[in-house]
């Protein structure tokens, strides 16, 4: 059987036009496209959204409550539960660095433990932005220093939600931030894997 993996593979590109590109981080490009030995097919168009990646935190606390963040987001035209994240924007930078940053920034806390989750390619048919995800555990209090929340983040609401109720919230459809989801039922599937592997090497009696 072969191994189940993606795998990196770049077709050839004839041509590429920049459709928008300035100073923020995201920027669309066109690109004329040929599937490799297909030469009588011809070219075609594909749309790419380029981004740099962004890291996403699920902050949890002694307590088993995670950090979520209610915010405005004007594409969605809904305010969503999220949790903090920021992008990757300067080239080089450790995925788990960028969410250290964005935890002292967006929500005040440090964290002593980190544990990447995952790393998933948001959509992969037109964008090539890549999310990875942390666990941030035994929290603190940091001092976010002279970085201003503006625009949506300045009107943000902080929430502490217990593990289970954002588990409960997400399967029920009320929570349904993709960041979010992805996360948190990563967790979820590792917390139910180290209960079954605890329960198999429970010595057995009788």
């Amino acid at each position: 059987m072969a191994v189940l993996r993606d795998t990196p593979e770049v077709w050839p590109v004839d041509s590429s036009t920049d459709l928008h590109r300035d100073g923020w981080v995201l920027a669309l490009r066109s690109d004329q496209v040929r599937r490799p030995g297909a030469d009588d097919e011809g070219d075609f168009r594909r749309l790419v959204v380029e981004h740099p990646g962004a890291a996403v935190i699920l902050a949890v606390d002694a307590e088993d409550r995670v950090l979520c963040l209610r915010q405005y987001r004007h594409p969605a035209a809904h305010r969503l539960v999220e949790l903090p994240a920021g992008v990757c924007d300067h080239p080089g930078e450790d995925p788990v660095e960028v969410a250290r940053r964005e935890l002292r920034e967006e929500a005040s806390l440090a964290a002593e433990r980190w544990t990447h989750l995952l790393s998933t390619w948001s959509s992969p048919g037109y964008s090539a932005e890549r999310i990875h995800y942390f666990l941030a555990e035994d929290l603190s209090e940091a001092d976010r220093g002279d970085f201003e929340l503006r625009h949506e983040e300045a009107d943000l609401e902080v929430l502490w939600v217990p593990f289970a109720d954002l588990v409960d919230a997400i399967l029920a459809g009320d929570v349904a931030d993709g960041p979010v989801v992805q996360a948190v039922l990563a967790l979820q599937v590792r917390r139910d894997r180290d209960r079954d592997r605890d329960r198999d090497q429970e010595p057995r009696r009788g």
